[in-house]
This record gives C-alpha cells, structure tokens and sequence, in this order.
C-alpha cells in the first residue's frame, strides 16, 4: 500500500492536507489517533463511497483491500459539517453520504460531482459557499488556552466540542501521543520521549502508544510498515 500525504495549507483555509492511498495488495494497517474531521472518498470494484469521519480517540486496526483507491481532506481545527456534527462522528462512527448513478454524491438534498484527488479542492469550495461547511474562528484561541473576552469556560468549551467534537483535554492527550509516536518512529529513546513529551514513565508511555497506535514503543522505533498518522 502507497500512502502520499499532500500540504495544501495556504491554498484551502478550511483544510489542512490532502491525501491519498492507493492498495496494491489486501494490506492490515493501524489508524493513529486523530484530531481532525475529514471527508473520505473510497472507489473501487465499480463502487464508490462517501464518508464524513470525525476524531479517532484511540487506534484502529483497518484493512486496504487490493485494487481500492482512497482519498480525502483532513479538515482545519474548527471547520465541519454542520449536518454532521464531529461529535456525533467520533472513533469510526462514519456518516456515509447517499451516492448517485453516475458518480453522484447525494448531500443536503442535492447532487454533487464525485472530486478527484486533484480538483477536490473545487468541491470543498463549493461545500463552503453552499452554507454546508462552517468555520468557527475562536477554535483556535480556545485550542491555545485563551478565551474571548466574556466567555465563561463553560461555553468556550460547548462552542469547542461543537466544532472539533472532542474536549479541549481530549485533543492535548491525542496531540502528545502523536508527537510522541512520531519521535519514536524517527528512532528517538524511549527514555527521551517519555522526557519530552511530558510522560510520567516509560509504562505511561507505553499505555498511552497502545492507545494511540496500537503499537508498543519498542515496535514504533523498530519500524512499522503501516501506520496511518
């Protein structure tokens, strides 16, 4: 299985990269921890699928079946699909989205052209200007510890889960675990990492890239042929 991750940061506000993935051969691979919503494009046999996927709070074991291509955009912290709430998304709970004779997504009562990888910035653009992909600027500040003037804690973190879909203390643990996962994988210590990334121990560690990657820290610093992040 190839796995291309593409920045597009700069020129899509609302995305933060897109990917994808192409299967040579039926492949088992682990689904790291992520914060993000995205959408999800899969086709293969003549069939095509649509999902809108919210944050995975722990790892997933999936399998890349021989001859599917697969493609998509991880969405910015802060953007989603008001239809499709990300907490209502969380941990594989996919909204697949009705599809259409002829290549046709079925959304909000319309039908759309099925992008490809290479004008599916086209199609999050329209998504934007048709009202069905929203943004919440104050993600960030809330993100950063900070909060707008007048805003109780209480309804910084409602507005927080309503556009991200997980708790603020939620995403610190899943941005610490892929830092850490990351690290490891590049051949980091074990006992560096558990220093670096605010580990108490080397056994907190360990629980923490079960959880995250379904892998243990010796197995991400041996190498890992499969491992989505």
């Amino acid at each position: 299985m190839g796995l291309i991750y593409n920045d597009v940061t700069g020129e899509l506000p609302l995305v933060q990269r897109v990917w994808s993935a192409t299967c040579d051969a039926t492949t088992g691979f682990s689904s790291a921890v992520k914060a993000s919503s995205m959408i999800a494009f899969a086709r293969g046999g003549g069939d095509f699928t649509v999902h809108v996927r919210g944050p995975e709070t722990r790892s997933t074991s999936l399998t890349c079946l021989e001859g599917w291509e697969f493609f998509g955009v991880e969405l910015r912290f802060g953007a989603y699909l008001p239809l499709y709430p990300p907490s209502g998304l969380i941990d594989l709970r996919d909204a697949l989205l009705p599809t259409l004779p002829g290549g046709r997504i079925l959304l909000d009562n319309r039908d759309w052209e099925m992008p490809t990888v290479q004008n599916v910035d086209v199609f999050v653009d329209r998504l934007v200007r048709a009202g069905l992909l929203s943004f919440d600027p104050l993600v960030d500040e809330i993100r950063h510890g900070e909060r707008p003037r007048g805003m109780s804690e209480r309804v910084a973190q409602i507005r927080f889960r309503r556009a991200v879909g997980i708790s603020h203390r939620t995403l610190a643990g899943i941005e610490q675990a892929r830092h850490a996962a990351r690290l490891l994988t590049a051949g980091s210590s074990i006992a560096d990492v558990v220093t670096a990334c605010g580990y108490y121990d080397q056994p907190q560690l360990a629980r923490a890239m079960r959880r995250a990657t379904g892998h243990t820290p010796g197995e991400l610093r041996a190498g890992i042929p499969f491992l989505a992040f």
